[in-house]
């Protein structure tokens, strides 16, 4: 799984050379869970791990896509591109360039696709994807939007309009911000409401540790109503309240206006995206000064709130919280839509051995499936490989 990966598939599957490979990586979100849609904070690193898509450029409307990783092939005219067409894998594709579209002239591109982030794993593959493609007909098309951060953004919201409308997942902006934006050693500070984007200091080995990723390989759809459920709920709640969104609730003082809804489960749904929405200005304040403990901390809170407010969380993430926190993690926490998908942990280094053996250890014990657990580093964005 790699660049050449994409280029022999591509010339195993078109007989000729393609002009270029592009890459883009996955995401974990260190913390910041269903903030991004209620206009709030969010604070993604990208991984090592990345999607490369070999592309070359039509002069038809045809868009031609085979992936690696499985499928059926995607042949579409780009006029026939629309919500739910086509469906699968392929609609990440021909939506980016379906949205790019509305802007830039584009045309049709023969693209074969090689991923090594872990799908399904909450980890972000379809904004890698997405990002990927989007990079690819930037370059090849000659709309000149990877040059600058504001340009990237332009890129970052045709994969977000891609997604919720042709894909129709309907997610926020933030997978698709981090593989496009975030900087290796960095994490990268998200505000929803005015779309700002600020590196905040990453260095973990620096301080003798770890982010130990933990993919429960337990399903996880963000197609299946469930995220819907909560984003619905996160607006009927800023609607009750008088508000336009949830950011603008403040912490304190929270109980007092959650009395003012008119259930439990928007009060709790609520407290969720406040709460959350202050623990990441108190990670990034951690961070600033080094103080890995309180993130710790922070890990703990944050998954406890998406557990029993979000209600999002389900046994094998639980177990994989508990048994690294158990092995000696300053904190852990499910990362992304929930639902299954991965936890992380911040883990000293010295102990991340004796962390996966305590997750595998435990899943063996549920008879869950066995997890893939692995660290990572801070990586950097989208560009062009060759």
């Amino acid at each position: 799984m790699s660049a050449a990966g994409a280029v022999e598939l591509f010339r195993a599957a078109y007989g000729c050379d393609a002009h270029g490979v592009w890459s883009a990586p996955g995401r974990v979100n260190l913390i910041g869970e269903h903030t991004d849609y209620n206009q709030g904070l969010c604070l993604p690193i990208a991984l090592p791990q990345r999607t490369f898509a070999a592309a070359r450029v039509r002069e038809d409307d045809l868009l031609r896509a085979v992936s690696a990783q499985g499928g059926e092939r995607l042949e579409v005219a780009l006029g026939d591109v629309g919500p739910g067409c086509p469906r699968g894998w392929g609609s990440y594709v021909a939506g980016v360039l379906w949205a790019l579209r509305a802007g830039h002239a584009v045309r049709g591109l023969d693209v074969a696709i090689d991923s090594e982030v872990p799908l399904g794993a909450g980890l972000s593959s379809s904004a890698a994807l997405e990002c990927a493609v989007g990079v690819a007909a930037s370059d090849l098309l000659g709309l000149e939007l990877t040059g600058s951060p504001g340009a990237r953004s332009a890129i970052a919201a045709a994969c977000v309009e891609a997604e919720n409308t042709i894909a129709q997942a309907p997610t926020g902006g933030m997978d698709q911000s981090a593989a496009l934006l975030c900087q290796p050693d960095h994490a990268l500070l998200l505000d929803g409401r005015d779309g700002s984007a600020r590196q905040v200091p990453f260095d973990l080995h620096g301080h003798g540790l770890a982010l130990l990723v933990m993919d429960t390989r337990a399903e996880h759809a963000l197609v299946d109503g469930q995220y819907a459920e909560r984003r619905e709920s996160c607006e009927h709640a800023a609607a009750e309240l008088g508000v336009a969104s949830l950011r603008e609730v403040e912490a304190a003082g929270l109980e007092a206006r959650l009395a003012g809804l008119s259930s439990d489960r928007l009060r709790r749904r609520t407290r969720h995206v406040v709460s959350e929405i202050a623990r990441v200005q108190e990670t990034v304040a951690a961070l600033t000064r080094g103080d890995f403990a309180e993130v710790g901390r922070l890990f703990r809170a944050s998954h406890a709130s998406m557990r029993d407010d979000f209600e999002i969380s389900v046994d094998e993430l639980d177990t994989a919280v508990e048994a690294a926190e158990g092995a000696g993690a300053l904190g852990a926490r499910m990362t992304g839509g929930g639902f299954g998908g991965s936890a992380i942990a911040l883990v000293p280094l010295d102990r991340a051995p004796l962390a996966v053996a305590a997750v595998e250890g435990a899943f063996a014990d549920r008879g869950f499936r066995a997890p893939a657990c692995f660290t990572v580093t801070a990586a950097g964005s989208a560009a062009r490989d060759q």
